[in-house]
C-alpha cells in the first residue's frame, strides 16, 4: 500500500513539475527515537508523570509540557518528529525548511523547543505554514471534505486548468494567506488571467522580432547603440523595473517574483500599445529592440524559476 501510494503521489507531483531528490519514510527513523529520548534525558528535560514520560517544553516557550512516551511504553508522534529533526541536524544542514499545513501551527513551538533542548540551533529551523485552498467554479465554492471523501486531487486540477496555471496560481499567493483558486480564471485566455497576461507579454515581444526577421532586417543586441536614445517615460520605467529584478530574487519569496513579473508585464503591454519599434531611425529602433529584448529575457527567466513556460506565440 505504501509503495502504491508513493507511486501515485510521485506521478502526480511529477506532472505538476515537482520532483523530490529523496523520499523519507517515517519507519526509517524509528530506530533513532530511543537515541533522541536519551539525548533529552542527558539534557535533564524529561520527567515521569502518570506513567508517561514528559518533555519540559514549557521551559522553552511552548504552552505546556508534551508527552514523548506514553504510559504503555509507545513513543508519541512528537517523539518521532524530534528524532526526524535531530537526524537532519546531524546530517550537517545549517538551514532546515519544513512546509506544514496551517492546522499544525501548534507543533512549531514544541519542535523548536525540542531542538533547543537537544543543543541544536533552533533559529536555523524555519517552519512555513500553508493555508488551505478553496476552489471556486462559476462563482460557487466547490464542496470539499476529507472526512466525507469529497476533494479535488492535484491530478484533476492540472487536468482541468493545466500544470502551468496551477503552479502559477499557487506561487503567486503568500503561503500564510488563504487562497481562493478560481478555476474559471485559471482557464481564461485573457488579460484577467495573471499567468496569461505575463506569457502574452513575452509572446508580443517575440512577435516584434519575427516581424523584423520577415522584413529581412538584422539586429544583434550586442551591437546596439547607446541607451541615450531611450527618452520616453515608459522606457525609463521599464529600465527601472528591470533593475529591481536582482533584489526580488535575493529575497527568495516566490509570490514576490510572481507579482514582479505581473507588474513588469503590465508596463510592457502599456509600452507596446503606445510605441512603434520598427521605426526608420536606426538608433532609436535598435535601442528599443534592445530594451524589449531585455524585458523578454527577464520575463522568460522569471517564468522559468516559477516552473512555467514562456511561449513565443499565443
Amino acid at each position: 500500500v505504501v509503495a502504491a501510494m508513493r507511486g501515485m503521489i510521485e506521478s502526480e507531483l511529477g506532472a505538476f513539475g515537482v520532483r523530490y531528490d529523496n523520499w523519507f519514510s517515517e519507519s526509517s527513523v524509528a530506530d533513532k527515537v530511543d537515541e533522541a529520548i536519551e539525548t533529552l534525558k542527558r539534557a535533564d528535560v524529561l520527567y515521569e508523570e502518570d506513567g508517561a514520560l514528559w518533555f519540559r517544553s514549557s521551559r522553552f516557550g511552548d504552552d505546556e509540557d508534551r508527552v514523548v512516551v506514553r504510559g504503555d511504553g509507545r513513543a508519541t508522534y512528537f517523539a518521532t518528529d524530534i528524532a526526524y529533526h535531530l537526524d537532519k541536524y546531524r546530517r550537517g544542514y545549517d538551514k532546515i525548511v519544513n512546509i506544514w499545513g496551517a492546522d499544525h501551527h501548534g507543533y512549531v513551538a514544541r519542535v523548536k523547543a525540542a531542538m533547543e533542548a537537544s543543543g541544536m540551533d533552533a533559529s536555523s529551523l524555519e517552519i512555513v505554514l500553508v493555508q488551505f485552498v478553496n476552489l471556486w467554479r462559476d462563482g460557487e465554492r466547490a464542496a470539499m471534505s476529507t472526512r466525507a471523501g469529497e476533494f479535488v486531487t492535484l491530478k484533476d486540477l492540472c487536468a482541468e486548468v493545466g500544470a502551468d496555471a496551477a503552479r502559477f496560481f499557487y506561487v503567486e499567493r503568500k503561503p500564510g494567506r488563504h487562497m481562493d483558486f478560481d478555476l474559471n480564471l485559471a482557464k481564461a485566455r485573457d488579460n484577467e488571467n495573471p499567468l496569461y497576461y505575463i506569457q502574452y507579454a513575452h509572446a508580443r515581444i517575440c512577435s516584434v522580432f519575427r516581424k523584423l526577421e520577415e522584413s529581412g532586417e538584422r539586429f544583434e543586441v550586442g551591437d546596439a547603440p547607446s541607451a541615450e536614445a531611450l527618452t520616453r517615460d515608459d522606457e525609463l520605467d521599464l529600465i527601472r523595473r528591470m533593475s529591481e529584478y536582482g533584489d526580488v530574487l535575493a529575497r527568495c519569496e516566490p509570490h514576490r517574483l510572481a507579482r514582479f513579473l505581473h507588474e513588469l508585464a503590465a508596463a510592457l503591454h502599456s509600452y507596446y500599445d503606445d510605441c512603434r519599434f520598427l521605426v526608420d531611425d536606426r538608433a532609436v529602433r535598435d535601442a528599443r529592440l534592445t530594451l524589449i529584448a531585455a524585458v523578454r529575457k527577464v520575463l522568460a527567466d522569471g517564468l522559468r524559476l516559477i516552473g512555467v513556460l514562456a511561449p513565443d506565440t499565443m
